[in-house]
C-alpha cells in the first residue's frame, strides 16, 4: 500500500521539465511545455488548413468550413449579434483545452491538471468578459451596472467579479485531475486492459464535456456583461 501511494504521489508531482539558465534558474514545468506543444500543433495545423484556399472549395476546404461554421454558429447563438466578435477567441480556447484534456491517451499529462494553467484560462476569460462589458456599456455604465436593479446588491456583484474565476478554474481542475488520479492508480493497479473504457469516459467524454462547459460558462458571462438594459 505504502508503495501504490509513492508510485502515486510521484505521478501527480508537477515535475520541471527543465531549466532556464538566468536569474538563478527558471523552472519550466511539464504542463508549459505541453502547452507549448499544443500551440505549436494549433498554429502548424491553421497554416497548413488554411492554404489555398478556393472560391470552389473542394472537399478538405468544404470540411473546414463546416467544422469552423459549427463552432461560430454555437456561440453565435448564445452571445447573440452583439457579442459574436468574441466567438473566434471562445472556439480557439474549446480547441485548446479540447486537446489539453485529450493528451493523457497518448501518456502525456493534461496541462489542465495543473491549477496555474487552469487559473491563466480562468483570469483571460473574466477579464475578456469585463473588457466586453467595458466596451459596450462604456466605463461609467460598467460601473453603474454594479449598482443594476438596486444598490443594495453591488457588494455581492463586486464579489461576483472575483467568484467567477474561481469556480472556472476549480470546476475544469478538480475535474480534470480527479480524472488523472483515477487514470493512474488503474495504470499503476492494472495498466493492461481495465484502464482503456475507463479512458474512454474520463479522457474523451469527461474531457471534452469540461472543456464545452469552460466556454460555455465564459460565452453566458460575456453575454450578461454585454446586456443593455432598457
Amino acid at each position: 500500500m505504502d508503495t501504490l501511494s509513492e508510485e502515486l504521489i510521484h505521478r501527480l508531482n508537477t515535475e520541471v521539465f527543465f531549466e532556464i539558465p538566468i536569474f538563478g534558474g527558471i523552472p519550466i514545468s511539464q504542463s508549459v511545455v505541453a502547452t507549448w506543444g499544443i500551440m505549436a500543433i494549433l498554429v502548424l495545423g491553421s497554416i497548413l488548413l488554411v492554404r489555398n484556399l478556393k472560391i470552389v472549395p473542394g472537399r478538405k476546404q468544404i470540411a473546414l468550413e463546416i467544422v469552423v461554421g459549427g463552432f461560430l454558429k454555437m456561440f453565435y447563438g448564445i452571445l447573440g449579434e452583439s457579442g459574436k466578435q468574441y466567438a473566434p477567441y471562445l472556439t480557439t480556447v474549446l480547441i485548446y483545452i479540447g486537446i489539453a484534456n485529450l493528451t493523457g491517451v497518448v501518456g502525456v499529462a493534461p496541462p489542465t491538471k495543473d491549477l496555474n494553467v487552469t487559473a491563466a484560462l480562468a483570469f483571460m476569460s473574466i477579464i475578456l468578459v469585463e473588457y466586453a462589458g467595458i466596451r459596450t456599456k462604456g466605463l461609467f455604465g460598467w460601473f453603474k451596472s454594479f449598482a443594476e436593479p438596486m444598490a443594495i446588491i453591488t457588494p455581492i456583484k463586486i464579489m461576483e467579479v472575483f467568484m467567477r474565476p474561481l469556480s472556472l478554474c476549480m470546476r475544469m481542475f478538480g475535474n480534470i485531475f480527479g480524472s488523472f488520479v483515477v487514470m493512474e492508480m488503474l495504470m499503476i493497479v492494472a495498466p493492461v486492459i481495465i484502464p482503456v473504457p475507463f479512458s474512454l469516459y474520463f479522457d474523451f467524454f469527461d474531457g471534452l464535456v469540461q472543456a464545452y462547459v469552460f466556454v460555455f460558462l465564459t460565452s453566458l458571462f460575456i453575454r450578461e456583461a454585454i446586456e443593455i438594459e432598457g
